[in-house]
């Protein structure tokens, strides 16, 4: 079973290049799942209705958010209707929407995806390493493959959650910072790993945020707009391979895809699917 994650989706860019690459990626990987982080898919702060369902009619299959997750405030209405838009599950009791969901692709055993969102520089939400337990247990009798999105600003705290989950769940995939980590790998209780998977949009920015914007408040030290920027549109994603009997997975295989890669794929013949 191969179950792609797209790094965090930062506006249109971002949109639109996955929108080109996930019908070549799953032709070329046989890709069974697609999952993506959306929270900043709205312009760079947020997900709308709209855009969701856009994505979900582009062929993600399961969306996780974090901490920007409320930046859009018509997204409180539609996240309790829509199962396959996440929100952290460590969030305080009371929150709409779900932190858990398990999708059964038509190609594949049922894989479980699970949103957590760290502590650390973060807002002080309920206990990651005990809640995501918790959502493991529950979902354990209907998934062998469980894919857990860590959402946080701390590398060790990310690091510390792959290695609590080892050998509990297929992968433990970080999120959140948008800058791709090289330190994927498959963990030894079977779990693969990466601190970062990194941002699908644009890269010539500071993080998705326009450069000006960003250097200006780093320099002055004075608040200012920001906005989405849209040079050199990048996809960060991993490939996670993973034997649905036991749940766990084989390789983990780090993808940093420019648009003229992404051309590339979609006008590669159908015969060079592996």
């Amino acid at each position: 079973m191969r179950v792609l994650f797209i790094g965090d989706l930062f506006g249109r860019p971002g949109r639109e290049l996955a929108r080109r690459a996930i019908p070549a990626l799953r032709r070329r990987h046989a890709i069974d799942l697609v999952v993506a982080n959306v929270e900043n898919a709205a312009g760079g702060f947020g997900v709308t209705r709209d855009i969701a369902e856009t994505l979900l009619d582009d062929g993600i299959d399961v969306m996780t958010t974090g901490n920007h997750v409320w930046d859009r405030k018509e997204v409180l209405d539609y996240i309790g209707l829509e199962p396959r838009l996440l929100r952290p599950a460590n969030l305080p009791a009371g929150a709409p929407g779900r932190g858990r969901y398990v999708a059964r692709p038509a190609t594949g055993e049922p894989v479980a995806v699970i949103n957590i969102m760290g502590r650390v520089f973060m807002a002080p939400n309920d206990d990651p390493f005990a809640v995501v337990l918790r959502e493991i247990e529950a979902v354990r009798t209907e998934a062998r493959v469980i894919l857990v999105d860590m959402h946080a600003e701390a590398t060790s705290e990310k690091v510390a959650m792959g290695w609590h989950l080892d050998g509990r769940v297929t992968a433990v995939i970080g999120t959140h910072t948008h800058v791709q980590t090289a330190d994927e790998r498959v963990l030894p209780g079977g779990t693969a790993y990466i601190t970062d998977v990194g941002m699908t949009g644009p890269h010539d920015s500071v993080i998705g945020i326009e450069t000006s914007a960003a250097l200006g408040r780093f320099i002055s030290g004075m608040p200012g707009k920001f906005e989405a920027a849209t040079g050199n549109a990048r996809m960060q994603a991993v490939l996670v391979t993973a034997d649905p009997v036991t749940g766990r997975a084989t390789a983990i295989e780090r993808l940093n895809l420019a648009a003229r890669d992404i051309e590339a794929l979609v006008a590669a013949p159908a015969s060079v699917a592996t």
